[in-house]
């Protein structure tokens, strides 16, 4: 099996990519749009802001590469973020592959912002390889709303969604590569699908 992971020049592009050689792969860390075609899954991480990343994929003439894709493609933290229509980071209209859009949290008493850290999961579709009370890793400033895509939620002053998928299109807005046996369960779920 191949694997392309979309390389945007920023982010945990070296975590991502060693998650998935403790799986048994070795992934392609590339931004030809030929080899992100041509792989058998695609990884669009992220860490970072949405505006930059958007214009890193604009100057990079993957936009259209990434929203036709049609073998599965897996957005982790910000990557989950871009699939959405827009970020109110910065205004940023994104990929639109899923409908709806990304919020700044809001901060509350013991929930700073950044949420970062460990959070239990719910999960309605264990199809993605995680279960309820799994914890996994966040560190992120802005989310996703809760809606008809969600596979898993974190509670965060309300539901943040932890694992989106529409089609072909998977989102975990946790980092998979830094959430220990679960995520290493989620990436495996990946290439299964």
């Amino acid at each position: 099996m191949s694997l392309a992971i979309v390389d945007l020049a920023y982010g945990n592009l070296g975590s991502v990519a060693i998650a998935f050689q403790r799986l048994g792969l070795e992934p392609v860390v590339t931004a030809d749009a030929e080899e992100i075609r041509s792989a058998d899954r695609v990884v669009l991480p992220g860490v970072g802001a949405a505006g930059f990343a958007m214009e890193r994929v604009e100057a990079l003439g993957l936009k259209e590469t990434l929203r036709t894709l049609r073998q599965p493609m897996l957005g982790i933290c910000l990557g989950m973020q871009l699939l959405f229509e827009r970020s109110e980071e910065e205004d940023t209209p994104c990929l639109g592959v899923i409908p709806g859009g990304v919020r700044r949290l809001a901060p509350a008493p013991g929930m700073p912002v950044p949420h970062m850290g460990w959070s239990k999961l719910a999960v309605a579709d264990p199809s993605c390889g995680l279960a309820t009370g799994d914890y996994v890793y966040f560190a992120h400033s802005f989310a996703c709303d809760d809606g008809p895509h969600s596979l898993a939620t974190a509670d965060y002053g309300g539901a943040i969604p932890a694992v989106v998928r529409r089609g072909n299109y998977l989102g975990a807005q946790f980092h998979p590569e830094r959430s220990g046996a679960a995520g290493a369960r989620f990436l495996a779920a990946f290439l299964a699908a």
